[in-house]
């Protein structure tokens, strides 16, 4: 892998994960009680053993950019790094980045000026766990210029994606954006037997990509005006170079939507989850915050993760994550709910807070019932509060919280009143 450099993209505006992008990048939004959306790529390559990464950023990229700096210092003997690649105006370009592939095209001479072969380009928005090295062996033993990986899809899943259609030598031969349900006809590529049985037979485009080096900047210097890879860089390379798909069949999820980020967050803290946070081969790296372990006092914890310097007393915490610092006062019910912690605990005083940024008593107050909700960080909820959406609003807005996908999410710094019924 020492001929390998990686590429996360660090994403556009969000919107569909909004509010949790108000303030952060999407490669930015907390996962899991204490890491960070970016930190599963980064550990994937750390895993596979590449370890020259660069990250591109852009918008509200102030956190994801913390983050990085905090989390990935590597000693001078190692030679590697993770590089924080931020948009910037040059003499070839004025604008910002207008896609995916555009971040790269303007990148291009910083990601160049270091010896590869291959270029890895990676989402930063999506849980899985891949060890990159079986990816790239695919890629150098069929001959590939380009290799996409691929998950297979059932029929009712396909419309979601690109999906696209392969040989059986694995050379792709077409690609179709998001193709309508009653446009799947013939779309069908050779799967396993394990995967036809299961009826997923559409190769999904994963958004992960393996270029030679000079194939990346040959077809970003033809087409200047091909701001996407999805759209329009993948497409047009599948007839002019030899496009290969990588199946994979392990747990992969593009975290997009608000719904989809709360599922997952609920489905890691269950007995038996799809992705498993606790393999050793494969850890997941983070900043190392030096936090006390969490404290539980005569509570009821059931099917929950509990994130470090938390404190909970006297309360009912079922299927739900709870981020670092969080506070659950006596008598609260929390069910089903996502919180993301706090940058500072809520008994310290605010003259001695790293950040002052936020209200004084961050947490959920005493006999607060909570349920099918997020709550973003350092917000407050007041005692004997009600979130519960129980009108089933699906889309709705008020006073420091925003209703997406059925999901009551209370938003960062946002102060929720005593007695307040949501």
């Amino acid at each position: 892998m020492n001929r390998v450099l990686a590429v996360i993209l660090g994403g556009g505006i969000g919107t569909r994960l909004a509010p949790l992008t108000r303030h952060r990048a999407k490669p930015a939004v907390p996962l899991a009680g204490k890491y960070r959306l970016v930190d599963v790529p980064i550990s994937n390559c750390l895993n596979s053993g590449l370890d020259r990464i660069f990250v591109v950023t852009q918008y509200n990229s102030a956190s994801l950019n913390n983050h990085i700096t905090r989390s990935y210092v590597f000693d001078r003997f190692r030679g590697g790094f993770v590089t924080i690649l931020a948009a910037e105006q040059t003499p070839r370009s004025e604008k910002w980045f207008q896609g995916t592939a555009d971040a790269v095209r303007q990148s291009i001479l910083h990601i160049v000026s270091f010896p590869h072969d291959e270029v890895l380009i990676l989402s930063g928005d999506q849980l899985y766990t891949m060890d990159y090295r079986l990816m790239l062996e695919h890629h150098r033993r069929l001959g590939a210029d380009v290799t996409i990986a691929a998950t297979p899809v059932r029929a009712d899943e396909a419309p979601g994606f690109g999906i696209l259609k392969a040989d059986d030598e694995q050379r792709i031969t077409e690609f179709y954006e998001k193709p309508r349900s009653d446009e799947l006809g013939g779309k069908e590529s050779p799967v396993s037997e394990e995967m036809a049985g299961q009826g997923r037979t559409y190769l999904a485009s994963m958004g992960i990509y393996i270029f030679n080096g000079d194939v990346l900047k040959a077809v970003l210097d033809a087409h200047p005006d091909d701001h996407d890879f999805g759209k329009k860089i993948i497409p047009r390379a599948i007839h002019e170079q030899k496009v290969v798909v990588y199946p994979f069949t392990g747990y992969w999820n593009d975290i997009g939507t608000v719904r989809s980020f709360f599922d997952t967050n609920i489905m890691l803290a269950q007995p038996h989850p799809a992705f498993n946070l606790y393999d050793a081969r494969f850890p997941l790296y983070t900043d190392a915050r030096l936090l006390p372990p969490a404290k539980v006092s005569r509570s009821h914890i059931e099917n929950t993760i509990i994130g470090e310097g938390s404190v909970i007393v006297d309360a009912q915490v079922t299927d739900s994550m709870i981020g670092v610092r969080s506070y659950i006062g006596a008598g609260a019910i929390i069910h089903r709910t996502v919180m993301l912690g706090a940058d500072y605990y809520r008994w310290e005083e605010q003259d001695t807070r790293r950040r002052i940024e936020g209200p004084l008593e961050p947490g959920v107050g005493a006999g607060t019932h909570i349920e099918n909700a997020i709550i973003d960080k350092n917000a407050s909820v007041g005692r004997h509060c009600v979130i519960t959406n129980r009108e089933g609003v699906q889309e709705g807005e008020g006073p420091g919280f925003q209703i997406r996908d059925g999901i009551v999410v209370v938003v960062k710094n946002a102060e929720i009143a005593h007695g307040t019924i949501i």
